[in-house]
């Protein structure tokens, strides 16, 4: 995932690329408007956006790069938090506003959220008995539908995308975090799991579907 950032504070630049690159991205940084276009001709999956720029301004880059590409995330980074900037930045299409000093864990569930957004899985997914339909949003289980809340899907999506790999508890908190609006504490983690494994486990006491790597995470069996 290569990701723009379009910001004219060196130090913000530096800190933002670090933490971007040490979570696995590619990063292109520019401090002006026609330097990101010109980048963001050379492709890129989600864009960071100062408003106030070293040349040109955020509003003007984000309308540019969503001309070229109406399918960029775009999520506007700036110490402008005032209400007409927020719903200025949202009505150009920004999926995403945060404000400064930002969290940099709170900023990495805010992208990983977007890039989630702009590419859901448009696969089936399948574990033993269960099957997930992600443009339907339906599960079923031995061909019977499942009904989950919306923070129980996300947890199972977050689980059965991963496709037997394992998933953290921290990267479980950030796929909830985009519907719950803020982290969840160890103990609300282990209340929505155990009601999914409720309602996706043959016997939830000993589960099969959604075990447990004590003291890393989770991972889907068979």
């Amino acid at each position: 995932m290569r990701i723009l950032l379009v910001e004219d504070d060196a130090a913000i630049v530096s800190a933002l690329s670090s933490l971007l690159r040490s979570e696995g991205y590619d990063v292109a940084s520019c401090a002006g408007q026609n330097e990101a276009l010109a980048l963001a001709e050379q492709g890129c999956d989600l864009a960071l956006l100062d408003v106030s720029l070293a040349q040109g301004n955020g509003f003007a880059t984000c309308a540019g790069l969503r001309a070229a590409n109406p399918e960029l995330p775009v999520i506007f980074l700036t110490a402008s938090d005032d209400e007409c900037s927020t719903v200025t930045g949202l009505d150009l299409g920004a999926v995403d506003y945060v404000a400064k000093p930002f969290r940099p864990r709170e900023l990495l569930a805010r992208v990983k959220a977007a890039l989630r957004q702009a590419r859901p899985p448009a696969h089936v997914l399948t574990c033993g008995p269960l099957r997930l339909d992600p443009a339907s949003a339906r599960v079923s289980r031995d061909g019977r539908e499942v009904f989950l809340s919306p923070i129980e899907y996300r947890l199972l999506l977050a689980l059965m995308g991963a496709e037997g790999r394992l998933v953290t508890r921290q990267a479980l908190a950030e796929a909830l975090w985009e519907s719950g609006g803020s982290y969840l504490s160890d103990n609300s983690l282990n209340v929505y799991l155990r009601r999914l494994r409720e309602k996706v486990e043959e016997d939830p006491s000993h589960p099969k579907l959604i075990v447990t790597v004590r003291g890393l995470g989770y991972r889907m069996g068979s």
